[in-house]
């Protein structure tokens, strides 16, 4: 199926509708309780976690109550990385979510498009602790399957029996993001009829931890750990690490329609640049993430002045906050409502896009802003109208949602109601 055209022969708006949600992260097990706790704008889900002793931060947010085994079984949890298990059970929801069975589908028009940047980490960092200890004999025969970044889409596909592309993408803290938008353009260009797609990272362990915090990119504020993300608040002083995983089931929206599915919301936009300008540091001028934003707009033909809402990438570091709210102001104005839900969430680096993404489709579908946690005094250089203390109710139409990763990584997501 080749891309509809205009009159002009310019590409027509092509929506692909969310019909699955799956979603594990600090906020809860599962989309229902996920939703729940950042709709009511909840305190960070931040605990100490022991095998982080001995680093500076010693705290972080993990997914609570997760039981794998329960999930996936006894043995089979063994044989893969927290990133894995984490983004398999995500899988299994969507899937279950949008009404799809597997055991009809064409599997060779299915595909997997996931984000992840680091891999399986804990994996990493315990086989290289038995090497260390206990020589090279003792390394697991499954390290190399369990650590690889690209196995968190070949367990999927093999789970659903998915023969159609099968990608990771690894955009750093828009990997998720970019992955949603790269299952977009598989559906658009005829390659698949079906994509799971989403972001998955499990990264906290004590090399990853300290490294983000010799680099002072995380909150120090180890004496209350629960207010620790404070995205736009005045008192920000960096992210919390966490873990998690969504994933999406993404179909052309006429054929949903066709059978009927429940339709959360439509993927309308996408766009992608590069800040070529530094490893970590965002272009304070936001050129490369302007070129991002503009690129989702017109790929869905709406207008700056018609984005109700925006889903800020909102980290709670001090430049990046600085440097999102100066691009939403240039590009969007000040007319859409924004929110941060990494308050809630911590930020889960290339899970935290797709889990973004999975938060503006439910302010679509339901007409509910959640309101950024842990905002206790805005910022004055933001100068946004930056959703706190409570969610608001309304019809919501546009929503834009941003991520932005190392190594100027930009990816803008525009979805629409359905």
């Amino acid at each position: 199926m080749r891309p509809r055209s205009d009159a002009a022969g310019r590409p027509a708006r092509f929506d692909a509708a969310i019909t699955g949600l799956g979603m594990m992260t600090p906020a809860g097990v599962g989309t229902g309780p996920s939703w729940a706790r950042i709709r009511e704008g909840a305190a960070t889900e931040a605990v100490t976690v022991p095998e982080l002793a001995g680093v500076t931060t010693d705290f972080a947010c993990r997914v609570p109550g997760f039981d794998p085994a329960a999930v996936l079984g006894r043995r089979r949890v063994l044989q893969l990385d927290r990133s894995s298990q984490l983004v398999l059970a995500a899988a299994l929801e969507a899937v279950a979510d949008s009404g799809l069975d597997p055991q009809d589908w064409d599997g060779t028009r299915v595909g997997v498009v996931l984000g992840n940047g680091i891999g399986g980490a804990q994996t990493w960092e315990t086989q290289h602790r038995r090497l260390l200890e206990s020589g090279a004999r003792r390394v697991s025969p499954r390290l190399i399957p369990m650590l690889s970044a690209n196995m968190t889409a070949g367990y999927v596909s093999m789970e659903f029996g998915a023969r159609g592309p099968s990608l990771v993408t690894a955009t750093a803290c828009a990997s998720g993001t970019t992955a949603v938008g790269t299952a977009r353009d598989l559906l658009r260009s005829g390659a698949c009829d079906v994509v799971l797609t989403g972001g998955a990272e499990a990264p906290l362990t004590p090399s990853l931890v300290a490294g983000f915090s010799q680099m002072g990119a995380l909150s120090r504020r180890g004496h209350d750990i629960r207010s620790a993300s404070r995205p736009f608040d005045a008192d920000r002083d960096g992210f919390v690490a966490a873990e998690g995983a969504a994933v999406l089931v993404l179909e052309r929206a006429e054929d949903a329609r066709a059978r009927g599915a429940r339709v959360r919301a439509m993927v309308s936009g996408y766009g992608a640049s590069a800040d070529a300008f530094h490893a970590t540091a965002p272009d304070p001028e936001c050129t490369g993430a302007a070129l991002a934003l503009r690129a989702a707009l017109r790929d869905a033909g709406i207008g700056p002045d018609e984005v109700d809402h925006v889903n800020a990438h909102g980290t709670a570091t001090a430049i990046n906050d600085a440097t999102e709210a100066r691009l939403i102001r240039e590009v969007l104005g000040q007319r859409p409502s924004v929110t941060s839900v990494k308050g809630v969430t911590g930020h889960s680096l290339s899970a935290a896009g797709a889990i973004e993404a999975a938060v503006s489709a439910l302010t679509l579908e339901e007409g509910f802003v959640p309101p950024t946690a842990n905002l206790e005094s805005l910022d004055p250089e933001i100068d946004l109208d930056v959703v706190a203390k409570a969610g608001r109710e309304g019809p919501v139409e546009v929503v834009v949602s941003n991520s932005f990763g190392f190594g100027g990584q930009n990816a803008v997501l525009l979805l629409t109601r359905a």
